[in-house]
């Protein structure tokens, strides 16, 4: 039986579904509750007198809470039309007047119309499905745009028909190039939309609530959420699936399922191939079971489907962060485990420098989050574990060893304990403040070491990377200010507020209440920490950071704290950075490196996918070409093996060239190395903020004896 075949018997069964869907009941009304009434009057309040932001909640936020909440509901412009955004307009402006009164008449208005908008397209595709697919010519020149950013609606339901055509038709390449069989394709896809329908119907006054309340609160800043009753009890979620599962926090991104950030030292972050950005589109139990394609599903589905007991097997199928169509897929197999406290521990290792003749030891501190073991301190346990205390006993250790100087690898590290990180900053300076911390009032106070005590004095480099967040960038931030260490890098991820959850009438207010601001009195704020020697950034600044998050409060700053200052860096840096540029220049790691990161920034360029299948192959084709002639030149340089083609299991080979920080390939605990751990060396980045260090004390010694000799000579 040929595809035409199955085809004709897949559209007489459609079209009877087709008919039994339109014999069956219309889609309900939803409608709100009395205490969602009182609960939206209690945020409306809470915004405007406890938000950071001060944004008074008048006809202007209500116009762009409008657009926002229509966008939330159909982001790809695939289900209104310009006829119902004209309906929705006698809302613009009077949305908060509604809100203040506990009136919610407009939100549940236009979600019930976007609810039988979709429940009619899903049905009507379902149904057409095996004809739509029947009568695709791949042969025609035509394309597939990626920005929607710019898409303006749809004037009619024919203009819809035809973007629902061309997002089937990209849909159905993408499977064929992907490799799926052609008698599959059809069944993967009706049983995608099937479970996008389920979802939709499956839709309550809670799930409603909680997208029109967000969609208020995302214009204050991203981190301020309105967490529904089953959200609040779901709350830690993200953080359950990160200890016992594989060790990823999860979003969704329109209808894909988006890895956000991966926990330091969990089963994904060891296996290293799983990365932020990538996109997992369908979950596999054990080492050959079944993938299931998870396109459209609830979060909670998915995380239900990837949790499971320590010790078993899950695949992910996903879609590289640096893939812009989604022709290119990977699959991922990670053994299901419990992080341990010990191994988010704070670790140590040596570098071993040539300078000349001799040989420069460096010894580095990679602490993978801020963590502090608050019960075991409150039950006054003498040996609790925090970040401070691990470190204090690394650096004695290391001083111990003789090393010239340290590296504190602060990559990958997305923040945790404020006390911690002030502590942390105390091993470092003499005393003085940390970080400023400004109130939603106004109201500055500051924290930081207030006694005087001793404290390693030795040359110093702090590692960052844009996932360096929170907590890292205080620290990063105070030893930039106080010249205390030299920050090597790319800028860390901005994320400079502070939030607190308060209880409303039904479920919770997750709202920014205070900033961080550094003892310069420059915030963290959206920009992040910039690094004194900049490294090329292997992440992209439009998917990963603050900056690429939309309402993200503004950078400002405060007046600055007086704060001695341990060095003068302003003459060193120049020399640094000219040692750093003619390295790299010679490093065929650096170079990769560069590159990849070249092409990925082409490969974002693109703004459509042709949806003619030569062209579409030809342009994988020439992506791949490129990325092999890029890994061959680095290993021409090296004099290795050139290779004929790039397989998902050399993956890890690139990651450890492209100065990846995520796996255990640099693991060294307490002198302990793992048989299968790479060598160190691997690492460029580390190795080059090593190089930075060494060039730092070699300046000094220099310096020293030139003087020395001059004051002889006198």
């Amino acid at each position: 039986m040929n595809l035409s075949d199955r085809t004709k018997i897949a559209v007489c069964l459609a079209s009877l579904a087709l008919l039994i869907s339109i014999c069956s009941p219309a889609w309900s009304i939803i409608e709100y509750t009395e205490p969602q009434r009182d609960t939206i009057v209690e945020m409306v309040d809470k915004l405007q007198e406890r938000h950071y932001a001060k944004l008074r909640y008048g006809d202007d936020l209500s116009s762009q809470h409008l657009d926002n909440y229509v966008n939330s509901l159909d982001s790809g412009k695939m289900f209104f039309t310009s006829v119902d955004l004209e309906d929705f307009e006698q809302y613009r402006s009077v949305m908060d007047d509604q809100l203040r009164e506990g009136k919610l008449d407009a939100g549940f208005t236009v979600f019930n119309r976007y609810h039988q908008r979709v429940q009619e397209r899903l049905n009507n595709v379902s149904a057409t499905l095996p004809e739509t697919v029947a009568a695709m010519d791949f042969t025609v020149d035509e394309s597939f745009p990626l920005d929607m950013d710019d898409r303006q609606w749809a004037k009619d339901q024919t203009e819809l028909n035809e973007r629902w055509r061309k997002q089937l038709k990209n849909q159905v390449l993408s499977l064929k190039i992907a490799g799926k069989d052609e008698d599959e394709i059809v069944p993967t896809l009706q049983k995608r939309y099937k479970r996008q329908l389920q979802n939709v119907t499956q839709y309550n006054s809670q799930d409603v609530f909680q997208i029109y309340a967000n969609a208020l609160t995302e214009l204050y800043d991203p981190h301020t959420n309105y967490l529904s009753p089953r959200s609040t009890e779901n709350f830690n979620i993200n953080m359950s699936l990160s200890l016992e599962g594989i060790g990823a926090v999860l979003q969704m991104e329109d209808e894909y399922t988006k890895v956000s950030s991966l926990v330091a030292k969990g089963p994904a972050d060891k296996e290293g191939a799983l990365r932020p950005s990538d996109r997992i589109v369908a979950v596999g139990q054990g080492v050959d079971g079944t993938l299931e394609d998870i396109i459209g599903w609830r979060l909670d589905e998915v995380v239900q489907l990837i949790r499971g007991p320590k010790g078993t097997t899950v695949r992910l199928e996903v879609i590289p962060a640096k893939s812009k169509s989604t022709d290119e897929r990977k699959v991922i197999t990670i053994v299901r485990n419990k992080v341990k406290l010990e191994e988010q521990s704070a670790q140590k290792k040596v570098l071993e420098i040539p300078a000349g003749d001799e040989i420069i030891k460096i010894g580095v501190i990679d602490i993978p989050a801020f963590y502090i073991d608050f019960d075991a301190m409150r039950r006054g346990e003498d040996n609790y574990k925090s970040t401070t205390r691990d470190v204090k006993r690394l650096l004695q250790d290391l001083e111990t060893a003789g090393v010239d100087g340290i590296i504190v690898d602060l990559r990958n590290n997305g923040g945790g304990s404020l006390q911690e990180a002030n502590e942390l900053t105390g091993l470092f300076i003499e005393y003085g403040p940390t970080v400023q911390i400004r109130h939603s009032s106004r109201r500055v106070w500051r924290d930081g070491k207030r006694a005087k005590s001793t404290y390693y004095d030795g040359p110093l480099v702090v590692l960052v990377n844009r996932l360096s967040a929170s907590a890292s960038e205080i620290f990063a931030g105070a030893m930039q200010d106080y010249e205390r260490a030299i920050i090597v890098g790319d800028a860390s991820f901005g994320k400079g507020t502070v939030q607190t959850l308060v209880p409303l009438t039904e479920g919770q207010l997750k709202i920014t209440e205070s900033k961080f601001y550094r003892i310069s009195g420059e915030s963290t704020q959206h920009r992040g920490v910039i690094p004194d020697v900049e490294f090329p950034s292997i992440y992209d600044s439009a998917e990963i950071g603050e900056s690429a998050l939309d309402h993200a409060l503004r950078w400002d700053r405060i007046s600055p704290v007086r704060h001695m200052n341990y060095d003068d860096f302003s003459s060193v840096l120049p020399y640094i950075q000219t040692q750093f540029l003619a390295r790299s220049a010679q490093n065929p790691d650096f170079i990769f490196l560069e590159e990849q990161i070249g092409l990925a920034q082409a490969t974002r360029d693109i703004t459509a996918l042709p949806l003619n299948e030569k062209f579409r192959i030809a342009l994988r084709d020439t992506q791949k070409k490129k990325a092999l002639e890029i890994e061959n030149k680095r290993r021409k340089a090296k004099g290795e093996e050139l290779l004929t083609s790039l397989k998902d299991d050399e993956d890890k080979a690139e990651d450890s060239y492209s100065g990846s920080p995520e796996g255990d390939s640099l693991a060294e605990s307490e002198g302990e190395k793992d048989e299968e751990e790479e060598d160190i060396t691997d690492d460029v980045l580390l190795m080059e903020a090593g190089y930075i260090l060494a060039d730092a004390l070699l300046l000094k010694k220099r310096r020293f004896a030139l003087h020395h000799k001059e004051e002889t000579v006198y």
